[in-house]
């Protein structure tokens, strides 16, 4: 892969083998994400999603095969990857605030133990762009879900980095909030490649332009080619597709969820 190719492919997995404790997790992965896509992950609960995000931010090591981030390892890559996690963990009875939680993207830059004028110059700047900058002063355990979501996007976007990964990002958020958090992210899209772990399989179709879907092995499609059979076939079983624009795929049905 010459030097231009790996400016314009933002994640590259080649023959990419992963197990737990002896128990194959991703068998065989090629998976190649172009700059500023923008992705929806999904597949059964074990299918190997959350591995598949663990290997491209370096938490995990795969067992084969390679994978390289924004054209570096991923330990190396890692500073330009914002990541939100499936669940954000705190103590609603200690005093931070939505500032001090996105000041918390900026501790791998800091100096002395104590952040800069950058700093705070970037995390003010993140809290803009996700409409927060009035919330800065309150309390995180005092604001709503949906803007609890934000706040942990603008921790992510204060990182800095070409690359945005969420982890199940909807899971506590009302359909409201969940239908901004999509607009939101689409906007951040013009700039930044965006990949989105959901089972939410509707607002893929509606907001994204490539699905990978992960059963142990991934494969990559465009959200056009989403039906009710392909949605069987990952998931297995009778289930049912969300269409959130309430139009109806041949192979589909029109509901509003998947069970």
């Amino acid at each position: 892969m010459d030097d231009t190719s790996k400016q314009e492919i933002a994640v590259h997995i080649q023959d990419l083998d992963f197990s737990y404790n002896g128990t194959l997790i991703l068998e065989n992965v090629n998976l190649e994400i172009m700059a500023r896509d923008s992705l929806c992950i999904v597949g059964p609960n074990g299918g190997g999603k959350t591995t598949l995000l663990k290997l491209m931010l370096g938490l995990l090591t795969p067992e084969r095969g390679k994978i390289e981030v924004l054209g570096e390892s991923p330990e190396k890559s890692r500073l330009r990857i914002g990541y939100v996690p499936q669940y954000a963990r705190y103590d609603p009875q200690f005093p931070v605030t939505v500032l001090d939680v996105v000041l918390m993207g900026r501790l791998d830059r800091l100096f002395c133990g104590a952040y800069r004028k950058a700093d705070r110059e970037a995390a003010l700047a993140a809290l803009e762009e996700m409409g927060l900058t009035d919330l800065a002063g309150r309390l995180f355990a005092e604001i709503s879900g949906g803007q609890r979501q934000r706040t942990l996007i603008a921790r992510a976007l204060a990182a800095g980095g070409e690359l945005l990964i969420l982890d199940e990002p909807t899971a506590n958020i009302d359909a409201a909030s969940e239908e901004h958090l999509f607009e939101v992210l689409t906007k951040l899209n013009e700039r930044l490649t965006v990949m989105l772990v959901t089972h939410d399989v509707g607002f893929a179709s509606k907001f994204f332009k490539s699905i990978v879907c992960v059963n142990r092995q991934v494969v990559l499609h465009p959200t056009s080619e989403l039906t009710g059979e392909l949605i069987r076939n990952m998931y297995g079983g009778d289930i049912r597709m969300i269409r959130h624009d309430h139009r109806c795929s041949p192979e589909g049905h029109c509901t509003h969820g998947i069970s």
